[in-house]
C-alpha cells in the first residue's frame, strides 16, 4: 500500500468557502490540497447565484419592454409593420448565462492557480479521521492525510417524491439546475415549492411568456418571512399573472405520452380543483447536503437527520480537526454565509492572537453564533431582510416592548417616479432602547435598501438616527426618514 501524501490541510469542495480557504492556507505556507469532483467555484458560480441572476436580468428586460407602451409611453415599432410583438430568444438567454458562468469559474480557477493550491479532480471519501481517499477522474486513486480537514461539499436539489414522477419524460422534470438549460420557454411551467427558488424561477418564466402555476404545501409563500411580507409577495405574483395554490400538494402525476403532464392536487382543507395540465414541472421544494459519498462513517463526525454536519461556533465538527463550511453544515444556505465561514476559520486558525496591550481587534465576526445574517430574494421587486423577524424578536425578548413600523412602497417618492410601487418596508425595534432588531424591504432594489439598514445595525445606530439622517433626494434610501412615522 502506498504511503499517504502528507498535507497541512485538505479542503474537500471548491465552493465559496473552500476556494478562498485553500488559497489562504497555501499563501500562509501550509501545504494544501483542494479536492473537487465536479467544477471549480461551487454552486453559487455554476448553478446558483451567478446563472440565476443573469437570467433574471433578461426577465426584467422583458417585463419592462411589455410595460413600456402602457406605463411609460415608450413604443418600439418594427420598420414596415403597424405593431410589435415581444420575442424571446431562449437560446440567447441561455448562452449569455453560460458565458458569464465560464467567466466567473475561470476567475476562481485562476485564483487557485495563482495561490499555488494543489487541485485534485475526483471524489473524496474518508478512510479515517485523518486520511482521505481520492478516486481521481483519470481512474487512479490517491490517499492524503492531514491534521486539518475542511468539508465544503454544499448541497444539491432534493429528489422529487410525488407518485407517478418516475413515469414522466425526464426532459420535462426540472430542478433548479436543469431549468436553466432549457432551449425554449415552457408553455406551462408547474412549480412545486413556494420558497425562494420557486418564486424566482416562477416569476422569471412568467415574464418570458410561460403560464406558471405554483404549488405550495404551507399556508403561505416564503413562510420564513413575516405573514404580512408573505401576503404582499403573494399579491405581487398574482398581479404578474401567476396562479398560486396554498396549503396544497401534488398527490399524483400522470403523462399519457406526448400530452401535457397532469397533476392532481390535494388541499389540506379537503377542497378540490380540476387537475392541472403543464408542459414542464419544476421541483423547487428543497435541497439535500452532499455528504452521502464522503464515508463519514469511517470517522466520528456527526450528522443530523437530513445529513447536514452540525458544527460549533468556530465551525469545527464533532471531531477535532475536521471542519464543515457552507451549506453542508445546515443553517442559512447563502453564498455570503459560506464566504463568512471561510473568514471565521481563517481568523480562528491562521490569524495570530493580538499582542497583549495592543489595540488590534479580531477581524470579522467572532463566531458563527454572533453574526448578523442578511439575504435577498431576487424576485422583482426584491425582498431583502436582515436580523430578526417580528415573531423571532418577540420570542427572544419576551419581557421587552417590541414595536414594528410598516410602510407601503406607494409612500416612497422615488418608487412613484419609477412606477415601481409594489411591496412594503417593515422594521422591528426594541422600543425601550431604540435598537433596530430586524428589517425587511419588499420593494424596488430591496436588497440595497436592506444593506443600508444592516450597516446602521452593525454601527449600533438607533431607529431615530435613521429618521433624522440626511439622505439624497430623491432616492429610495430617503424612505428611511419616513418609515418610523408608522411605528407602533
Amino acid at each position: 500500500m502506498a504511503t499517504p501524501t502528507q498535507y497541512d490541510a485538505i479542503v474537500i469542495g471548491s465552493g465559496q468557502a473552500g476556494t478562498p480557504l485553500a488559497s489562504a492556507f497555501t499563501q500562509a505556507g501550509k501545504k494544501t490540497a483542494l479536492i473537487e469532483r465536479q467544477h471549480i467555484g461551487g454552486c453559487c458560480i455554476n448553478e446558483g447565484c451567478t446563472p440565476t441572476k443573469t437570467m433574471i436580468a433578461s426577465g426584467r428586460v422583458a417585463y419592462l419592454t411589455n410595460r413600456a407602451p402602457r406605463d411609460y409611453g415608450v413604443h418600439m415599432l418594427p420598420e414596415g409593420t403597424p405593431g410589435s410583438r415581444l420575442e424571446i430568444e431562449m437560446t440567447k438567454i441561455r448562452q449569455r448565462k453560460r458565458e458569464i458562468v465560464d467567466q466567473f469559474r475561470g476567475g476562481s480557477e485562476k485564483r487557485l492557480s495563482t495561490a499555488g493550491v494543489e487541485v485534485l479532480r475526483g471524489q473524496a471519501e474518508f478512510k479515517n479521521h485523518k486520511q482521505i481517499l481520492v478516486s481521481l477522474d483519470n481512474g487512479e486513486t490517491q490517499t492524503l492525510t492531514a491534521e486539518l480537514i475542511f468539508i465544503n461539499t454544499g448541497e444539491r436539489p432534493a429528489r422529487p417524491n410525488v407518485p407517478g414522477v418516475d413515469k414522466i419524460d425526464l426532459s420535462r422534470i426540472l430542478d433548479s439546475t436543469s431549468v436553466m438549460e432549457l432551449a425554449e420557454v415552457p408553455k406551462h411551467l408547474i412549480v412545486i415549492g413556494g420558497g425562494y427558488i420557486g418564486l424566482e424561477f416562477g416569476q422569471l418564466f412568467r415574464r418570458l411568456g410561460a403560464d406558471v402555476t405554483i404549488i405550495q404545501r404551507a399556508s403561505r409563500l416564503i413562510p420564513r418571512e413575516d405573514p404580512d411580507i408573505s401576503a404582499a409577495m403573494l399579491d405581487i405574483l398574482r398581479d404578474d399573472g401567476i396562479v398560486v395554490h396554498l396549503s396544497a400538494e401534488a398527490s399524483e402525476l400522470t403523462d399519457s405520452g406526448g400530452s401535457p403532464i397532469t397533476m392532481h392536487i390535494k388541499f389540506k382543507d379537503s377542497r378540490s380543483i380540476p387537475a392541472i395540465h403543464g408542459s414542464h414541472l419544476l421541483f423547487a421544494g428543497g435541497r439535500s447536503p452532499n455528504t452521502e459519498r464522503l464515508n463519514l462513517g469511517a470517522t466520528a463526525v456527526s450528522t443530523d437527520s437530513r445529513g447536514h454536519i452540525p458544527t460549533g461556533d468556530y465551525l469545527e465538527t464533532s471531531v477535532p480537526g475536521i471542519y464543515a463550511l457552507g451549506d453542508v453544515k445546515g443553517g442559512p444556505a447563502f453564498t455570503h454565509i459560506s464566504y463568512d465561514d471561510f473568514r471565521i476559520v481563517r481568523d480562528h486558525l491562521l490569524s495570530p492572537p493580538p499582542t497583549p496591550g495592543s489595540q488590534q481587534k479580531p477581524r470579522g465576526p467572532l463566531s458563527s453564533r454572533t453574526r448578523l445574517v442578511p439575504y435577498t430574494v431576487f424576485t422583482d421587486p426584491q425582498m431583502g431582510h436582515v436580523g430578526l423577524h417580528e415573531a423571532e424578536a418577540r420570542k427572544q425578548f419576551p419581557n421587552t416592548q417590541i414595536k414594528t413600523a410598516m410602510m407601503p412602497m406607494t409612500y416612497v417618492a422615488r418608487a412613484l417616479e419609477m412606477d415601481e410601487t409594489r411591496g412594503m418596508m417593515k422594521a422591528v425595534v426594541n422600543a425601550e432602547t431604540g435598537e433596530i432588531l430586524g428589517f425587511s424591504c419588499l420593494g424596488i432594489e430591496g436588497g440595497e435598501v436592506m444593506s443600508i439598514v444592516q450597516v446602521a445595525m452593525m454601527g449600533g445606530l438607533k431607529w431615530w438616527q435613521l429618521r433624522e439622517a440626511i439622505f439624497a433626494h430623491p432616492t429610495i434610501a430617503e424612505s428611511l426618514n419616513n418609515l418610523w412615522q408608522f411605528l407602533k
